[in-house]
């Protein structure tokens, strides 16, 4: 698969393999810092972090990094830190969400409960701060408390919105910037802190990112609707049993007839689709144009990252987040 406006043709794997070696050392710190005093605590977070995942957080990070230099142990701790404060925040998605899948698995609250998996997940929280506080730079906590703020905020909007059918575009932008998109921003913006960058240089990239991470949830949630379990992962169709009204269905009820409308308000009652298939709201999103409305919005996002990317250097690492932000579009995952 091809990359590139900007340069060379990159794999998915050929852009891991630029950071596979800081890559290692942040798997190794967490394994080492993953550790509590309490034998259930560090259970839960091996079992989170040994089931994998794209690490696409701390990947953009050591790249933002490489952009200026090589990575040293703060640029490898960082990406230990926002690995962690992910699984953290998905152990505590999947207990608000009652998710039961994560990963193809059984997900932490369907084996441990949700009490427990709620406090591994502060603990796995309090873990990453403890590590960021160890570099003594207010920067890197500044940006990291400005983040989970941003985080916990997204999570209660989505609290207030599930189940609502009267979510708009505006709604939904709001929620994903700060569920997904703040910190993606948060990732390259340590990165470049730890890469020594100007301020000029830290607030491009963070925009960068920023735009990525916008891009990243709205491919989440059209593959929600057209990918398979088996690539998922979880359910098709999962987010509105989970009474989340994502961006194709947005789109799609803006031109529903009262009809149309009430098969989804019927989904989001009941949480399942017994009394109303999935296949009808997947047709639905698909002849109102609520798939190719949606990709084109994270199209758009897409070309605004690549075009502040190209504003850096040509190097390798710059080509490979340029490459990002095509596999963020193009992923069937």
């Amino acid at each position: 698969m091809s990359f590139g406006k900007l340069g060379a043709a990159l794999t998915a794997r050929e852009i891991q393999s630029l950071v596979a070696g800081d890559l290692e050392k942040a798997e190794a710190f967490i394994t080492d810092e993953c550790v509590g005093s309490v034998e259930q605590i560090s259970e839960i977070a091996r079992y989170l972090h040994s089931a994998g995942g794209k690490r696409i957080r701390p990947t953009l990070l050591l790249l933002s990094t490489r952009l200026f230099r090589e990575p040293d142990t703060q640029a490898i701790q960082l990406a230990a830190v926002v690995e962690m404060i992910h699984a953290a925040t998905l152990v505590h998605d999947d207990v608000i969400d009652m998710a039961t899948t994560r990963r193809g698995r059984p997900s932490a609250n369907v084996i441990w409960g949700n009490h427990a998996s709620v406090l591994a997940g502060d603990w796995m929280y309090m873990q990453a701060f403890q590590v960021a506080l160890r570099q003594r730079n207010f920067h890197v906590l500044d940006v990291l408390i400005s983040l989970t703020q941003m985080m916990v905020e997204g999570e209660l909007i989505q609290l207030q919105r599930i189940g609502r059918i009267d979510v708009s575009e505006t709604d939904y932008m709001e929620l994903i910037d700060r569920k997904t998109a703040a910190l993606f921003s948060a990732c390259a913006r340590l990165g470049s802190i730890a890469g020594g960058a100007d301020e000029a240089q830290e607030q491009r990239l963070s925009e960068f990112a920023w735009n990525l991470g916008m891009a990243f949830q709205l491919v989440d949630d059209l593959l929600d609707f057209t990918s398979r379990e088996k690539i998922l992962g979880k359910p098709v169709g999962n987010d509105l049993q989970e009474g989340k009204v994502t961006l194709p269905l947005i789109y799609a009820l803006e031109d529903a007839t009262p009809a149309e409308r009430q098969l989804v308000e019927t989904v989001l009652r009941d949480g399942n689709y017994s009394r109303v298939p999935l296949s009808r709201i997947q047709d639905l999103i698909k002849d109102k144009r609520g798939i190719d409305r949606a990709r084109e919005r994270a199209q758009g996002f897409t070309d605004r990252a690549r075009h502040l990317i190209a504003t850096f250097p040509e190097s390798r690492y710059q080509a490979a987040m340029a490459a990002v932000t095509d596999l963020v579009t193009e992923r069937d995952r």
